[in-house]
């Protein structure tokens, strides 16, 4: 009696830690611990109005509400020419899962800001008459177009948000839910963080732009998406990405002082392929 009892003890610890173990790792051939995984892609983007302060020996001005898009690139052969796919609007991520859920990786958004030209905004601040002749004055929140001759702002080269993202997946459908060979369905959330380095199109006034590659800012981002994996190593996923830039270092002009400053929010939707392995 004592040997059953102890037999059936054993039996019910081993069944619990059993449980224990599904609970926490429901199916052990979703554990990605280790895997390297690497992804390219495309985006579009959206940003909400931000305003815009200028400053030089000869400016001091704010333009509010000012309204941008992105410039995606039309569906040609580029995005698959390996000397061009770096023309549209991309993403490059790589990462590595240190937990059989929990992924790090670095990505490289390759966004695009566009300052909708001709539109009227509210400005604020001075232009003397050596910036511009035919804008020089005082403003106090008044009316002004922003026509080719006056500001043509664009982070086109592009807006680059370099970021480190902590991600989770779980798998929510498998090939056994499925019934299809070699297919599992994923969902992807996380957080990041990064710099802004942008390669920024300005124009403004009468001076010359400068166009250098230049830490801006930096960035806070969420992120949720799904992904489908097929044969265990290749995978295509959709993204929602939303968050805040702030740039307080904008390049503007030759003049070694002249500096341009904005902050808003972005969303993205990405579309992305890639593969994963394990060494």
């Amino acid at each position: 009696m004592k040997i059953k009892a102890l037999v059936l003890g054993g039996l019910m610890a081993f069944q619990s830690v059993s449980s224990y173990s599904q609970i926490i790792n429901p199916n052990p051939a979703h554990n990605n611990k280790g895997k390297i995984f690497v992804s390219w892609g495309w985006n579009r983007g959206a940003y909400t109005k931000s305003n815009i302060s200028f400053k030089g020996e000869e400016y001091d001005f704010k333009l509010k509400n000012v309204i941008a898009k992105d410039r995606q690139s039309p569906f040609t052969g580029a995005y698959f020419n390996p000397l061009k796919i770096t023309i549209p609007q991309y993403n490059f991520r790589i990462g590595y899962f240190f937990n059989p859920k929990y992924s790090i990786s670095f990505g490289f958004d390759h966004m695009k800001y566009v300052m909708k030209q001709n539109q009227t905004v509210k400005i604020s601040g001075k232009i003397a008459p050596g910036a511009n002749a035919n804008h020089e004055g005082i403003y106090d929140n008044d009316e002004i177009q922003l026509t080719e001759d006056f500001l043509q702002f664009e982070h086109t080269d592009g807006l680059n948000y370099l970021n480190l993202e902590l991600r989770r997946m779980d798998n929510i459908l498998d090939q056994k839910i499925l019934r299809v060979k070699n297919i599992d369905v994923n969902f992807i959330e996380g957080i990041g963080a990064g710099v802004m380095f942008p390669k920024s199109n300005v124009q403004l006034m009468n001076y010359e732009r400068n166009d250098q590659w230049h830490v801006a800012g930096y960035g806070v981002n969420l992120i949720a998406g799904l992904n489908v994996t097929f044969f265990k190593h290749f995978f295509v996923q959709g993204e929602v990405k939303g968050g805040y830039i702030n740039m307080p270092d904008i390049l503007t002009t030759n003049f070694k002082g002249d500096r341009a400053s904005q902050h808003f929010f972005f969303a993205q939707a990405n579309a992305n392929m890639g593969v994963s392995f394990k060494f």
